[in-house]
């Protein structure tokens, strides 16, 4: 099996796009957005702060991993065999600097690895960089408007609890806490609740920590 040994080293390889109808996708539209996150930094991010240590046996750097996650969800792909077949699209892996897509066992592998720890470094990178582009747009002053939504899962998803669920009734679910900056329309933190959770729990709690990361990154 051949492993692909193509790094990102910090950015997304940018495409030439065209419509000559030959080795056409559906996810055209991700071109743009990683030139985007190339730009802004964020493919950078994920490769200095989840460095791969490469070995004859690594097939797959972490960056890869996890952009390929972020890609998927940006598209509407969640689960991880179908992320898996996501990784296979010519266009993802030629932006990926993939030779082969990524197989179901690397991406669970891989965030087994990561742990909580793992979330907790990425939740920081990007409440930072949330905090970056606030500070960048000199606003005087913010409204931060906190909500909860719903978000059925299937099967016996960790953390997953029958709650309100509108859609699904009956269904297992998460109902996570959600903040936004209302001028910038950008969602700045969230917060994992079970979905037996009711809407208020825990959000004097969530708009402390909000408080004081606000603190922490712009003060």
């Amino acid at each position: 099996m051949k492993s692909t040994k193509n790094k990102l080293n910090g950015k997304a390889k940018v495409v030439k796009h065209s419509f000559s109808g030959n080795r056409l996708t559906k996810y055209a539209g991700l071109n743009p957005i990683l030139r985007f996150m190339n730009k802004q930094g964020l493919v950078q991010m994920f490769s200095s702060s989840f460095p791969t240590h490469w070995q004859n046996a690594t097939k797959f750097g972490k960056d890869q991993i996890l952009l390929v996650i972020v890609m998927a969800s940006i598209s509407g792909v969640s689960r991880i065999k179908k992320i898996s077949n996501f990784s296979n699209d010519g266009l993802i892996k030629t932006l990926l600097k993939l030779d082969k897509g990524i197989n179901q066992n690397a991406i669970s592998a891989t965030l087994k690895k990561m742990e909580q720890g793992g979330a907790r470094k990425l939740q920081e990178l990007l409440l930072g960089k949330n905090a970056a582009w606030l500070k960048k747009s000199k606003l005087a002053s913010i409204t931060l408007d906190a909500d909860s939504t719903v978000k059925t899962v299937c099967g016996n998803q960790t953390g997953a609890a029958k709650g309100y669920n509108p859609i699904k009734k009956g269904s297992r679910s998460y109902h996570p806490l959600l903040i936004f900056v209302s001028e910038l329309k950008m969602l700045y933190h969230s917060w994992f609740r079970t979905g037996s959770a009711f809407t208020s729990n825990g959000i004097t709690d969530f708009l402390q920590e909000v408080k004081a990361r606000h603190k922490k990154y712009l003060i």
